[in-house]
């Protein structure tokens, strides 16, 4: 028995209206939709993240920064000295005044000084591992010697003039072809004690003694400018070692370097 025509058309509209499928209200079902092709959408997921890796890979190459190249036939430069060699109170090893000047001149720098350092003073070793053993091992063409500032602090005492003369033997003996340029060892104040241009005379007694050149004047250089301190108020800041290598720059040049 066929239902009537109206009843047909309410149940149509009120299985579309529930949401019923059309397939219970005896319609018949819709075309299927397209299945995905899912080996390109795979093939086009490799293909973006390969484009993506290779912009990263070129940006990086964009940015990285060459390495350093080392000249074997650069001279050799080693430095003896305290904390305002090592450039503690920089921003940057770069800003130091040892490695502005070596820069400069396309030498390569040996550097290894240490916060505190005297010929006695913060100093437990004397022989194979100290600072002197360490430039000697370094063979450099060229050797500065800063030390002195710190050994004030171990003034008076009757170790500090002997001990400068051992360290300047040994490095005489162990280098005997190197030219050694001591400077005056410098100083952090305005206010200076006995002790500083005491030991600046032992230093440059020692090295007048062995025929080695000496830069006079270096415990002034910083002095009178607060603002060349850095914020611990005992070292130079990048202006501080920026006025050292210029004036260490100027007496180079005196020296012929």
């Amino acid at each position: 028995m066929r239902l009537p025509n109206y009843l047909i058309s309410t149940i149509r509209s009120r299985c579309t209206s529930f949401g019923a499928a059309a397939s219970e209200c005896g319609e018949s079902k819709p075309p299927p939709k397209p299945k995905p092709d899912w080996c390109r959408i795979e093939h086009m997921k490799r293909f973006v993240v390969l484009a993506i890796a290779s912009v990263l890979a070129l940006a990086g190459c964009a940015t990285q920064e060459a390495p350093a190249v080392t000249d074997p036939n650069a001279t050799k430069v080693a430095f003896y000295g305290d904390s305002y060699t090592l450039g503690t109170g920089a921003s940057a090893p770069a800003k130091r005044w040892s490695t502005v000047v070596s820069a400069e001149r396309g030498w390569t720098e040996f550097n290894p000084s240490v916060n505190g350092l005297g010929f006695i003073n913060n100093r437990t070793v004397y022989g194979d591992g100290d600072l002197p053993s360490l430039v000697i091992d370094d063979d450099p063409d060229i050797l500065f010697i800063t030390m002195g500032l710190n050994d004030n602090f171990s003034y008076p005492s009757d170790r500090i003039d002997p001990q400068i003369n051992d360290d300047f033997d040994r490095i005489e003996a162990g280098l005997p072809d190197a030219r050694v340029i001591v400077v005056e060892p410098f100083w952090y104040t305005d206010e200076r004690a006995d002790s500083v241009e005491i030991i600046i005379n032992w230093v440059e007694e020692a090295a007048n003694e062995r025929g080695w050149e000496f830069i006079p004047g270096a415990s002034h250089w910083i002095e009178g400018h607060p603002e060349w301190m850095a914020d611990d108020g005992l070292h130079p800041n990048d202006d501080g070692y920026a006025e050292m290598a210029r004036r260490m720059n100027a007496e180079l040049v005196k020296l012929g370097l």
